[in-house]
């Protein structure tokens, strides 16, 4: 899957096990061992138990308490005020004991969950960091207040997004990068060659940004797939998509027939399951599907990507459509370029951008919750603070 990520990267790939093995310059809380004189109260986030390999999670599974943190840093270090949490759905497989996948690690019971995450510096003991300075990490605790590694951290520029920080953990950040170096190295776009793209799983944070780039790359008709008449009113009205069919209503086979007469070209799938086979079914001779993510499988203890089934699978042999595993993290050599050419396009307006924003830290467990059943459009984050 992607981190939409969901998860998110720069430099060579680490091989220390944090929560996202990846090769972005990606922070991990200090846990200070030194005896301190005197602590800061905070609170924090942690794993209450786990759903299960093939159990839905829900907010329970998390729980809120209180903590301490050290008082003072140490030389490197910086403190950090929480402003923004992601939830992504990647997270589903660090809920389980096994994640099934070599970059990523379980959250462990009882210990504080982490993600992507924007905060402000409140004290600083590191050379690149000043008080009052934005910075961001893919590994960011789930509390209020943090002690990192000032070296892991990367300084954002409110600017390059419209002063929208939270930009920077979805359309300007992972979730961006995932849906435009997909497009760009999977799925073969050409301006000019008059391709079909469908997008599954399209109101989502990825999803929705991936139909507005196949059409900036070149796509000459987008066609998205959600779950409610809401969500692809906004893909049709407010991001451009040619067309856009609730997957709950109707036949969605004929549907796709009608608003992709010549086949699809391109498919983004986010989803998986019956719906992909639906679209496999139509795709074109040497079409390609750019593999992002599996959302309908992340609840079944299956692995990574699941097996089509036989009547699909010798579909794609015959028509010779590519499926290969996407994963940013290893195109990272391309991550600046691409980062500026999303932020372009954001301040350009060229990038319509939806989140679902949910206050406090001790509504994360719900936000994630909700986000896992579709209850999002666009990124979901948890504002932890102003």
């Amino acid at each position: 899957m992607s981190l939409q990520n969901e998860e998110e990267a720069r430099g060579d790939r680490r091989k220390n096990k944090t929560g996202l093995k990846h090769a972005w310059d990606s922070p991990r809380e200090i846990q200070c061992g030194i005896a301190a004189k005197a602590e800061m109260i905070i609170q924090r986030v942690v794993l209450n138990s786990r759903p299960g390999k093939n159990g839905v999670p829900v907010a329970e599974n998390f729980r809120l308490e209180e903590s301490t943190i050290a008082d003072a840093i140490q030389v490197g270090q910086v403190r950090v005020r929480t402003l923004y949490l992601s939830v992504d759905p990647y997270m589903r497989c660090r809920m389980n004991e096994d994640t099934g996948s070599d970059y990523l690690l379980p959250w462990q019971l009882s210990e504080v969950a982490d993600g992507g995450g924007i905060g402000v510096v409140e004290e600083s003991k590191h050379d690149n960091f000043a008080k009052g300075d934005f910075v961001i990490s893919f590994n960011w605790p789930w509390q209020t207040v943090a002690i990192l590694d000032g070296g892991l951290l990367q300084k954002l520029i409110p600017e390059l997004v419209n002063g929208r920080l939270s930009y920077f953990l979805g359309a300007a950040g992972i979730t961006g990068l995932t849906a435009l170096l997909g497009i760009k190295e999977k799925g073969h776009v050409a301006v000019g060659a008059n391709q079909t793209m469908v997008v599954s799983g399209a109101a989502g944070a990825c999803g929705s940004l991936a139909g507005q780039i196949g059409r900036l790359e070149g796509c000459s008709r987008v066609v998205g797939i959600a779950g409610t008449d809401e969500k692809c009113s906004i893909l049709v009205k407010e991001m451009g998509f040619d067309a856009a069919i609730n997957y709950k209503k109707g036949n969605v086979a004929e549907q796709l027939r009608e608003f992709c007469p010549g086949g699809v070209d391109v498919y983004f799938d986010n989803v998986g399951g019956d719906i992909s086979d639906t679209v496999i079914s139509q795709m074109n001779q040497n079409s390609h599907i750019i593999l992002c993510g599996q959302i309908s499988q992340y609840n079944k203890d299956v692995p990574y990507p699941p097996p089509l089934s036989p009547d699909i699978e010798k579909i794609q042999k015959e028509r010779n459509i590519t499926r290969e595993r996407f994963l940013v993290l290893n195109y990272m050599d391309k991550q600046e370029a691409s980062v500026l050419q999303l932020c372009q396009w954001i301040q350009g307006g060229k990038l319509k951008v939806r989140e679902t924003m949910v206050e406090g830290l001790a509504n994360i467990g719900a936000a994630f919750q909700s986000m896992m059943s579709g209850g999002n459009i666009g990124k979901q984050i948890v504002s932890v603070s102003k």
